[in-house]
């Protein structure tokens, strides 16, 4: 049979609930971080960013939880097809936090979740063969029916020639052997437990465990006599985490000293959160061991992606991509603290971004200033016309991607939260419209502390009214407000969008724009998108795209910005941009809404008829960039 798939996780599916405070109890926590959680998951998306095509079976609750679940692996690249929708049980969710080096508390909300009543009717025979190798992990061998699930899995794995593998991942609570305060207790003797996994050991070909899981794996808490335990019903890859000194491979029998057995580089970082980097571990593994490497690049591979997760907050956020993990093996440690390694940091944030945006078509509609000043205008009104405006977007887009809207919170809220869920690329601006020095709507406080209420599909937009003759303290205050917000907007996870325009301050030459942009960069400023104002020669198209790719081949790309211009005058610019593949679309605002909105606040027409005067014009100006861009690629 054809494998379309490199790997299947099977077992546990969660919510992890992250305490953002580092350093003090669980009971003391102020606000957590959601992520995706559950070893499988997190390997399943640790692969997925390597370049493995990887997919996990499970079950998740019919809830908002089970749904964030699904679209985060969606989100990640992985395969979500064994995603069971449980129509009782509630998806499982983990409470853990940071204390120092060596404690991390953790609580499981466990009881009777989701992803423990999976059973065998969930295991498709087709599905399971179509993988190079399935991975389970030992919390689902712990009840019979999740179990009889992983077994069965596992056999037709055997039967169609495909790896099997096990992350022993022993937590006894999970296991009835501790009680739900003792989630942080990764050990207890426990001889059912044992039996139970030994039962099951000459089912894989590859079997990975710390010393403590081991123990528990082989009877015994003398390391070498555990593994020799587990030798005896296996004839797995046995691979042994050692914490600090890394991590052995044992292929046959047990030697007498962990130091014999094959061994990759280990990497001298500061532990930061220990807490998902087994999965870490497990995922660079894999990637090692199904690109057919040795044993010591693997557990180099292996090595890195734990060094990752254990220096960053969170379990899958921590993972590298594949690029970053080439980037990190050549260059090597620089500072032991890796979350704050800037180079490595930026590369992390820019191969890891999810979402296809490669064509973006915008209607923006985030204008302030200019709505307010028209006749007949209120907050209440604006706040209606701008529902009308997204409307429009969203009859346009049709489900379709590379659509997308830039509205604000302060006329527009109702539009911007309604565009939530809605597949629109949705950015939000931030400056006090028309500022110069900029300076930022009051909402978002000196600190830019409330980008911390955003929603999480926010892209942080700022508009820049810049020249590179500036004078010095011109230049240095605007400079210091967009790199405050770029920081803050890092700090919350959101996108940032940096839009520029020399134009109305000061003469432009086809080297203006691309000096400002160098100017950003400089001062360790990585915008996700650049908005642009039309260039109408290809020099000065050359000369901008150069300075970002000079700094950031990783950049999402530029827009367009209109600036009230005719059609014809955008089709024009259209033309030239559209033959830069780095320039992804345009964001156009009043060319769509302008003689509609002064029509409409007259009362001049009506609800419907706006909709669909802007639906019209938005329309348009999709098929002339499309149009455009077909041209280019034809040349």
């Amino acid at each position: 049979m054809n494998k379309t798939l490199d790997v299947i996780t099977i077992g546990r599916a969660g919510v992890d609930l992250y305490g953002a405070q580092i350093g003090g109890r669980l009971e003391d926590m102020g606000s957590f971080r959601k992520y995706i959680g559950g070893s499988p998951t997190n390997i399943a998306c640790g692969t997925a960013r390597l370049g493995l095509k990887s997919a996990v079976i499970t079950r998740v609750g019919n809830e908002h939880m089970g749904r964030f679940i699904r679209e985060q692996l969606t989100r990640e690249g992985v395969n979500t097809d064994g995603v069971k929708t449980d129509p009782d049980r509630l998806t499982a969710i983990v409470i853990l936090g940071i204390r120092d080096e060596e404690q991390f508390p953790l609580i499981f909300y466990r009881e009777n979740c989701a992803d423990m009543a999976l059973c065998e009717d969930d295991i498709n025979e087709e599905f399971v063969a179509s993988a190079r190798c399935v991975l389970a992990t030992g919390t689902h061998l712990s009840h019979q029916h999740t179990e009889s699930a992983v077994l069965k899995a596992l056999n037709i794995a055997r039967r169609h020639g495909a790896k099997t593998a096990l992350d022993i991942d022993y937590r006894p609570n999970l296991w009835g052997v501790a009680g739900h305060g003792d989630g942080e207790n990764r050990f207890v003797e426990s001889q059912q437990v044992t039996r139970k996994l030994q039962s099951t050991l000459h089912l894989f070909d590859l079997i990975v465990g710390t010393e403590e899981e081991f123990h528990i794996a082989g009877g015994s808490t003398d390391t070498i006599e555990a593994l020799r335990a587990v030798r005896k019903v296996s004839a797995a890859t046995l691979v042994c985490k050692r914490g600090a000194k890394g991590a052995v491979a044992i292929e046959g029998e047990i030697p007498d000293d962990l130091d014999d057995g094959q061994a990759g580089p280990g990497f001298p970082i500061e532990v930061f959160n220990v807490l998902g980097a087994g999965d870490g571990f497990f995922s660079g593994l894999l990637k090692g061991w199904l690109d057919d490497e040795t044993w010591p690049k693997a557990l180099e591979y292996a090595n890195a992606c734990g060094a990752f997760a254990v220096s960053r907050h969170g379990c899958t956020p921590a993972y590298p991509s594949l690029e970053e993990l080439q980037f990190f093996l050549r260059r090597g440690v620089t500072r032991p603290d890796l979350r704050n390694d800037e180079e490595l940091e930026q590369l992390h944030w820019s191969t890891n971004r999810t979402g296809d945006w490669s064509t973006m078509r915008v209607f923006a509609f985030d204008h302030r200033m200019q709505l307010e000043q028209m006749d007949g205008y209120t907050l209440e009104k604006g706040g209606a016309f701008k529902k009308l405006c997204l409307n429009a977007a969203l009859k346009v887009q049709g489900g379709k991607r590379g659509y997308g809207i830039l509205c604000d919170n302060r006329i527009g809220r109702g539009a911007l939260h309604a565009a939530a869920g809605t597949g629109l690329w949705v950015g939000r601006p931030c400056e006090w419209p028309g500022s110069r020095p900029l300076t930022l709507e009051p909402e978002l406080g000196l600190d830019c502390g409330g980008l911390e209420e955003w929603a999480r599909d926010n892209v942080v937009k700022v508009l820049c009214f810049c020249h590179p003759n500036d004078d010095a303290e011109t230049r240095a205050h605007q400079e210091e407000t967009v790199k405050r917000l770029y920081q803050a907007s890092r700090r919350n996870g959101l996108e940032f969008l940096l839009e520029v325009i020399p134009s109305k301050v000061a003469p432009v030459d086809k080297h203006t724009t691309a000096r400002l942009i160098e100017q950003f960069y400089a001062i360790g400023v990585y915008p996700d998108w650049w908005k642009l104002e039309p260039m109408t020669t290809p020099e000065a198209w050359a000369s901008a795209i150069a300075a970002i790719e000079s700094h950031d081949r990783h950049t999402r790309g530029i827009v367009v910005l209109g600036l009230d211009a005719p059609e014809d005058e955008l089709a024009a610019s259209f033309k030239v941009a559209a033959s830069y593949d780095l320039v992804k679309g345009f964001a156009v605002g009043r060319t769509i809404f302008g003689d509609v909105a002064r029509s409409w606040f007259k009362n001049e027409t009506n609800d419907a008829a706006a909709v669909a005067e802007m639906a019209r014009r938005y329309t348009r100006l999709c098929e002339v960039w499309d149009a455009a861009r077909n041209a280019a690629k034809e040349i």
